[in-house]
């Protein structure tokens, strides 16, 4: 996956916030998702590729794409996660 000094160096394209390597249950329960095609990213598209990873911003309400290996930092494919019924940590 990505090396520390790599991640270290990345932020949010949006915020410019920190971002952290997400856990692999909640890869999993986006990826079980995307197989029912009701998945979409911030740009409206429907997320079809099944995710390697992914990297959660500081908030947490949102997830930029790894997939085979290369982190999609793009502000469009980044994936709400309201989607999945998580709620945002109070601030």
């Amino acid at each position: 996956m990505l090396r520390p000094e790599v991640l270290a160096t990345l932020c949010c394209p949006e915020d410019r916030s920190a971002l952290a390597i997400a856990d692999d249950s909640l890869i999993k329960e986006i990826n079980t998702v995307i197989r029912g095609g009701r998945l979409r990213n911030q740009g409206g598209q429907v997320v079809e590729h099944r995710l390697d990873g992914g990297l959660l911003r500081t908030k947490g309400d949102v997830i930029y794409p790894i997939i085979e290996g290369i982190p999609v930092l793009v502000r469009d494919e980044a994936i709400p996660l309201a989607q999945l019924g998580h709620e945002l940590p109070d601030e």
